[in-house]
């Protein structure tokens, strides 16, 4: 073991003192708090506490991102929502500004002098689709109010290994530096408080389509909508050819929508067999009361939840319910669904009536490559015999990975940390969000986004979920004493200075 680097003895140790830490060579620095991730999480917890009065001094961000829209720009682009197309959000849920005011339509409008967003976002969804905004908007506005709180004097570049509680409270946050920016392979941060906002760990594919990408070492034909796959719709330019598309989310939609734009664009003659394993022919859900849109094989619904669960009815619900109640609650409204948009409705129309376009119930036996490489997909359904679709690829459309033990520093605070899965395999946190069972004396841990799905809200994977993780966080490091509170004043002052793009001190 080098100089500067991980010893056994703290790789088993739970609790590490202060004098292990030095012992190994490992420079520690003091920061009262720490957010590892680097994403918006970690953003919008951040900017809260900059408008709560907290020195950029006093905070860091851990990261391996240059840029906090980094992954979720490069998550957007290659799923098929590159900067000038619109993103499956409220006008109001804006990352860059907690009031939601002036929300992304008032922007929009008057950016491009044009009346059009105002128009859509009062008559919405009665006489118009729900609006939401470019994602390039979303990356300009998260730019602007980064440099206005000073983010990139927060920002440390590095690999974050484990967060382990420090003996007398806080913890210690290990960090691989870029190589070559620091004399020794780690650097301890040693802090009160410690906010996880990781994201998700990796792509999930299909069990089915997983184990054939192994088998036969295949990356080629069989992607995930989620990772780089420019190349499919270059090959469909330069010859006919079959996609089978998996999945019924937005992401789904959104490939299905590349597809159908570059056949009609370029006059090609490629045939798309979507694949489904639950066919929705209707509105459908337990009663008059809770009930969705749906047909043609989607659940329809305009953001990835009810608008109740961000700030209603359903959220107070949700709150209130015990971890089995709120399980059978999410599996009711966290469905798969995608916005039913006009645009996109009349293109599966004309897809359907040219027979280019085919929707088929089904679940997948097995995968199979032909001596020519072309893909067979055997399926089977209640309704009908097996059927065998070939073609040149398959995009899976089932989304993120967010099993804790998939990642490597979640994985390390449930062996070491005291923190424990809930009911949905995620961390169990408390009404602020602080990480339960991984209390540290005088500190205290914190996580937001997917990793805490299950617990008392509901939308955490939201831009509206990550800010009221971070405000309901601040509340409770207020109480602590380490930032100030929110009142009408503060707020009002700090809303006039986001508005004149006033960078804080």
């Amino acid at each position: 073991m080098s100089w500067g680097d991980l010893t056994p003895e703290l790789l088993h140790s739970s609790v590490w003192a202060d004098g292990l830490v030095e012992a190994a060579g490992i420079p520690v620095y003091d920061m009262p708090l720490v957010s590892v991730g680097g994403g918006l999480g970690s953003f919008t917890l951040v900017d809260v506490l900059r408008i709560r009065g907290v020195a950029a001094a006093a905070m860091r961000v851990l990261s391996t991102s240059d840029a906090p829209w980094q992954t979720w720009e490069y998550l957007t682009r290659v799923s098929q929502l590159p900067a000038h197309e619109r993103i499956r959000s409220d006008a109001g849920a804006r990352p860059d500004n907690v009031w939601g005011f002036p929300s992304y339509a008032v922007q929009e409008a008057w950016t491009e002098r044009s009346v059009k967003p105002l128009l859509q976002v009062l008559t919405e969804p009665v006489l118009a689709d729900f609006y939401a905004p470019k994602a390039g908007m979303v990356i300009a506005s998260v730019r602007r109010e980064a440099d206005r709180i000073g983010y990139w004097e927060m920002l440390a570049k590095g690999q974050v290994r484990m967060v382990r509680k420090r003996l007398g409270g806080g913890y210690f946050t290990v960090l691989t530096p870029p190589s070559g920016t620091a004399q020794t392979k780690r650097v301890a941060l040693r802090s009160h408080y410690v906010h996880l906002a990781v994201g998700y760990p990796g792509l999930k594919f299909l069990d089915d389509l997983q184990e054939f990408r192994q088998r036969q070492e295949e990356r080629y034909r069989v992607v995930n909508a989620y990772e780089p796959h420019e190349h499919v719709y270059d090959r469909l330019r330069k010859r006919p050819g079959v996609v089978v598309v998996r999945g019924a989310g937005i992401v789904a939609s959104r490939v299905l929508q590349r597809l159908m734009d570059d056949r009609e664009r370029y006059n090609l003659g490629t045939q798309i067999v979507h694949l489904l394993r639950t066919y929705v022919t209707g509105p459908h859900g337990p009663h008059v009361f809770m009930r969705r849109k749906g047909g043609d094989g989607w659940a329809y619904q305009a953001f990835t939840m009810p608008k109740s669960a961000f700030g209603g009815q359903l959220k107070a619900q949700f709150r209130k319910a015990s971890p089995e109640r709120r399980a059978q609650l999410a599996a009711l409204v966290a469905g798969t669904t995608t916005p039913k948009l006009a645009r996109w409705q009349d293109q599966m129309h004309r897809a359907r009536q040219g027979r280019w376009y085919h929707p088929v119930q089904g679940v997948v036996d097995r995968i199979d490559q032909q001596p020519d490489g072309r893909l067979v997909t055997y399926t089977r359904s209640a309704n009908s015999a097996g059927m065998q679709y070939v073609s040149d690829f398959i995009i899976d459309c089932t989304g993120l990975e967010a099993d804790m033990p998939e990642h490597r520093v979640l994985d390390d605070l449930l062996k070491h940390g005291g923190a424990q899965p809930n009911k949905a395999g995620r961390l169990t946190v408390g009404r602020n969000f602080e990480v339960l069972g991984a209390e540290s004396g005088h500190g205290a841990l914190y996580a937001s986004g997917a990793v805490t799905a299950g617990n008392h809200f509901l939308t955490v994977d939201s831009f509206l979920g990550l800010q009221t993780a971070a405000l309901d966080i601040a509340d409770d490091l207020a109480r602590r004493g380490f930032c100030e509170g929110l009142g009408p004043l503060r707020s009002v002052s700090q809303w006039v200075k986001w508005a004149a793009n006033r960078r804080l001190a």
